[in-house]
């Protein structure tokens, strides 16, 4: 299935009923956008003993990811809508995550608490992850991926390929890190847009998004619950005491089967 979460595309593939292997030359064929199909990240839906689905995150690159919320927002969607169910329970490398119909067609995921610790993120060594020591005093933030996060005057005027490609492999980041430029725009509303690891300038994400608006609280800039302008829309995230909570639409654009002949040539 192609599927995408205010522009930020997926290609989701559905193995519950049987698995097959699927090695880094095959993922980055796939998100080739001219002889692939084209995606910002790729999942795999797998059946799970204990939960509704098991899913697996691919950037575009091949390297694999632990989380990605947009995509588990849309394939969310597509199992409740098959199944008629309000409410999953998801099972991901970042743990188990609760999803349910938000209304008005929107789908909403808890994608967990953030994780705060330099540790945790990780970090290369032990520092305030509030500021780091990086010119304009980003601040770290583990979703299951790590984040790094600048407050700028104006998101629009950043050089958002030089400056992403740039800090995704700072040396403080020893597993790479996604890039967020973010503006306050209004009281609880932000302007933001996003380099992902592994893939590049994205039109949206939702883990970034999550990263941001914690950032932004802890940064007290603004409450716990804000709004977010992506390039490819807006999306609610709301920090509560059970983890962080991001709400958005979600598109399935086509459903479809590689052919032989492409999978042989992967």
């Amino acid at each position: 299935m192609k599927m995408h979460g205010l522009g930020n595309d997926f290609v989701v593939i559905d193995q519950r009923a049987g698995s097959a292997p699927l090695p880094a030359a095959l993922v980055t064929a796939i998100a080739d956008r001219h002889r692939g199909v084209g995606f910002d990240q790729l999942a795999v839906i797998e059946a799970a003993p204990d939960a509704d689905a098991r899913l697996t995150f691919f950037n575009s690159d091949g390297s694999l990811s632990a989380t990605c919320g947009n995509a588990t927002r849309c394939i969310a969607r597509h199992i409740m809508d098959e199944s008629g169910k309000p409410a999953l329970t998801l099972i991901t490398e970042r743990g188990r995550l609760t999803a349910e119909d938000a209304g008005g067609g929107l789908t909403r995921v808890n994608m967990g608490a953030p994780l705060l610790s330099w540790q945790e993120v990780p970090l290369a060594r032990a520092m305030d992850t509030l500021t780091l020591p990086i010119e304009g005093a980003p601040v770290a933030t583990g979703m299951g991926n790590p984040h790094c996060t600048f407050f700028v005057d104006d998101a629009e005027t950043v050089d958002l390929a030089a400056r992403g490609a740039e800090i995704e492999h700072h040396p403080l980041f020893p597993e790479r890190t996604n890039v967020q430029f973010a503006s306050l725009i209004g009281p609880d509303h932000l302007r933001m847009r996003v380099w992902e690891r592994g893939v590049g300038v994205t039109l949206a994400s939702g883990s970034s998004s999550c990263a941001t608006a914690v950032a932004a609280a802890r940064r007290g800039l603004t409450g716990r619950k804000v709004t977010i302008e992506l390039d490819g829309g807006t999306i609610t995230i709301d920090w509560r005491d059970d983890g962080v909570w991001m709400a958005g639409p979600t598109a399935h654009v086509f459903s479809g089967r590689f052919t032989p002949a492409f999978l042989g040539s992967a």
